[in-house]
């Protein structure tokens, strides 16, 4: 049994609409795999879609949904810090099995994104809002600050973004300190 399998037999929640979804999906010729602990499809390698479920729904997330013509205004944005990826969200196996050519037009549409190697533009580390507290240890930090410029831009903005959401000093003060040895031992703030 393939990890997809395990993956649908376990599921407790969702579990004809994921079958739905994979069914839907593979009729599109792309390769299953499971990553992130989800069934994700993929094309020459590269990511496309993966199905995953929440308390409220399940979803089709498209890794490069902000390039997608979003025809049928089905596409969510989950926070307004994802800037690549998109969802189609979906509370019951009716709303798929209706919406099914429209899911297959959609993960074509995601297909040709990646033949014709479009890429998003992602904000650069330096549109990230840089912390008072946090740069006041970079600047008297020179270690953590080479650190820091070490770690790959992704990390830097997960650090930058978390840090930055604290609304108190204090409390940003505090995810800084907590973080410090994390950022020395090269590793961002999800490893």
């Amino acid at each position: 049994m393939n990890k997809v399998d395990a993956f649908l037999l376990k599921a407790k929640q969702w579990r004809d609409e994921f079958e739905a979804l994979r069914e839907i999906v593979l009729a599109c010729d792309l390769t299953e795999d499971f990553k992130w602990m989800h069934p994700c499809y993929t094309y020459q390698g590269a990511n496309i879609v993966v199905i995953h479920g929440f308390k409220e729904y399940c979803a089709l997330l498209f890794f490069k949904g902000a390039l997608l013509e979003d025809t049928h205004n089905l596409l969510i944005q989950e926070t307004e810090n994802v800037q690549s990826a998109r969802q189609i969200r979906f509370t019951g196996l009716d709303q798929i099995k209706k919406l099914a050519p429209v899911l297959q037009t959609y993960i074509y549409q995601a297909i040709e994104v990646e033949r014709a190697g479009l890429k998003v533009e992602l904000k650069k580390t330096s549109e990230y809002n840089m912390p008072e507290e946090f740069q006041d240890k970079l600047d008297n930090m020179p270690e953590l600050k080479k650190a820091f410029d070490a770690l790959t831009p992704g990390r830097q903005r997960g650090y930058l973004y978390y840090f930055s959401q604290a609304k108190q000093a204090k409390t940003r003060i505090a995810r800084v300190e907590k973080w410090i040895p994390q950022i020395l031992a090269g590793k961002g703030i999800d490893d």
